[in-house]
Order: C-alpha cells, then structure tokens, then sequence
C-alpha cells in the first residue's frame, strides 16, 4: 500500500484515476484549486461522488472522505508554495501523479499568464518538493500538443517536438526538461505521460465530445473546425487512467539508453485515430438526434491530425486499450443523459 498524492483531483482524468487507486486500497490524497476554467458544478459533483463534499471545503484544509477511509482531500493551488511543502512534508508521499495545469490549447492564446502560473510555477514547486522528500517516483501529465505540426504519424517519443505551435504546448514541453533536468540532478525517477484527446463520463465541458453532447441535445448548433477534415486520436476514460496506473506502478531505473537518468516519456493514447466526422456521428446515434454543423475554417493553434505510438507504454508496462469508440460514446451518452450529470 502506498501513499499518493493526485494533483487535480477534481479533473476529469484526476477523479477517475482517484477511484481506482482508491478501490485498490492505496492511501491518496488530493489535491485542486476548483478554478473557474469550466463550471466549478461539475468538480465539486465529481468530489462528492468520492465522499468530499462541497460544504466541508476550505482552503489549505484537508477533508476526510465519508465514501473512503483512504482518502482526503486539500483545495490548494500548485503555486501555494509553503502549503504545498508543508503538506509533503507532512504526508510523506511514496508516489505524486500531477496531473493539475492549466489545460486548452484555445485557452492559452487569450489567457497566456494562466499557463505561465499554473503549469510552470506550479511544476517548479512539485519538483522541489519531490527533491525535498524522497519521492519514489513522480508520473506527471504531458500532452500529444508537444507534436506541433509534425506530418510524420503516428506520433512516436523518437519524433523532435521543439516546435510547438501554442502556449499550452510550450509549457507541457517545458515541464518534460524540466523534469528530466531533476531526474538528472536529483535521481527523482520521473514518467512524462503524453495524454492524447480522452473522453468519458464526467468529461471536461470545454472539450468536443461534451460541446456537441451539449449542443446536439440542446437543438444547438456545433462547430466543426477544418470544415471537418480533422482526426484525433480518442481514448476512452478507463484506457487512459489503465494505463496511467500501469505507469505508476513502474519505476524508471537509470539504463545506459537513458544516460543513467531514471526517467521516461511516453505517449498514451488508442492508438486508433477517428474521423472528427465519424466521431459526430457516433454522438449522433448514440443521441437519436442529428446534429446542426457549422463548418469553420482551422482554428489557430490546432493541428490536423493526432495519432499516437503506443508501442513503447505497451511493451514496456503493459499497456492494451480496449474500449472500441462505439462503446466508450455509448457509455458516455448514457452518464451524459442521466441525473449524475449536474451540468446538461
């Protein structure tokens, strides 16, 4: 049984992966500002799915769970420094995923200081409070965006990604060296997860497949950029925290391939890119309800293709995801449209 601390616990990815270390018996504990990126509704509802409950939130202070034993929860910013510290230091924390950041391509190019608080600040203090307290192995969460326009796919962790064409890109890139830079110095095993685009229940609403849920639903227009010719790469929930998991369980050990540096990347994705208009489609039967398309051009920051390498994450932990589109769009649908959705 360890001890692990989830940054962004009230995320999409976050709470799911909290529920499943949760059932395996790990001891976790929580961490998340609540900010007002997407609608605070849906974090504090997913919360209270895990035994936390809006009402005993304050700021700093650690909730019990009334769901799980082994959980508790802090609302905190990553860029909280001293609290950050001291709950380290006072928890004693075997294994830290972050996966808190600022997050959206679209974002960043009107709110650039969001990303430069959050996703460098922010990692600089989880780095040194895993320098500072002998974390066994820090997994944190990168992004297939670091592939830029890369016309070579699928994406492979061989490929350069010096280029990235957002904000958000650069900062995931930049906590990659950052990260390695600390693996190097300080012997701190580090996996950099570079998450393609995942959907499932109590997804982000800021996201494609929660937008036209919305939309189609609502009798609303959806916009589809590129006039539709674009591709993505879509994972499904439990494939992504599988495999997120999987990589948490396996501690990178300095290789003479890895220049003696205790650190990886890999990408995590299906492997499996999906027609953007295949994907409307599933949505579409899976709603009974044709949807309203208005065809826009590329939008700035967005690329045409994502299409993931996941070779290296399944020969090296395991990794096999096996969630078909049409069941992960059938399962999502089905929480979209039920009462533990607090925002349709």
């Amino acid at each position: 049984m360890s001890k692990i601390l989830i940054t962004g616990s009230a995320g999409f990815i976050g709470y799911h992966l909290a529920e499943v270390l949760l059932k395996r018996g790990e001891n976790v504990v929580g961490i998340d500002s609540i900010n007002d990126y997407y609608d605070p509704k849906l974090k504090y509802a997913r919360l209270s799915n895990s035994g936390i409950e809006e009402s005993s939130i304050t700021w700093h202070s650690a909730v019990q769970s009334s769901k799980y034993e082994n959980y508790k929860f802090v609302r905190m910013h990553l860029e909280d420094k001293d609290e950050l510290f001291e709950l380290f230091e006072k928890e004693k924390f075997d294994i830290v995923i972050n996966l808190a950041a600022q997050a959206g391509v679209r974002y960043s190019i009107t709110h650039p200081y969001s990303y430069l608080q959050s996703n460098l600040i922010g990692f600089i203090n989880i780095l040194e409070a895993s320098r500072n307290n002998a974390i066994k192995h820090l997994v944190y969460a990168s992004s297939s965006s670091v592939y830029g326009q890369n016309d070579k796919v699928p994406f492979s962790e061989e490929d350069r990604v010096d280029n990235p064409i957002s904000l958000y890109a650069a900062t995931k890139r930049s906590n990659e060296l950052m990260a390695h830079s600390y693996s190097k110095l300080y012997n701190i095993p580090c996996t950099g997860l570079r998450f393609f685009t995942v959907y499932g229940p109590w997804g982000r609403p800021d996201m494609a497949p929660m937008l036209f849920a919305k939309a189609i639903s609502n009798d609303n227009e959806i916009k589809v950029f590129n006039n539709g010719d674009l591709m993505r790469d879509f994972t499904f929930i439990e494939d992504i925290v599988s495999g997120t998991v999987l990589a948490a369980d396996s501690i990178p050990q300095p290789t003479e391939e890895s220049k003696d540096v205790p650190y990886k990347i890999y990408n995590i994705g299906c492997s499996s890119p999906v027609k953007l208009m295949d994907f409307i489609q599933e949505i579409e039967d899976a709603l009974g309800k044709d949807a309203k398309k208005v065809f826009l051009p590329m939008q700035a920051g967005d690329v045409y293709k994502t299409y993931a390498d996941t070779s290296k994450l399944e020969k090296e932990v395991g990794y096999k995801p096996t969630v078909s589109l049409h069941q992960g769009i059938q399962n999502f649908i089905s929480w979209y449209t039920s009462n533990e959705n607090p925002i349709k």
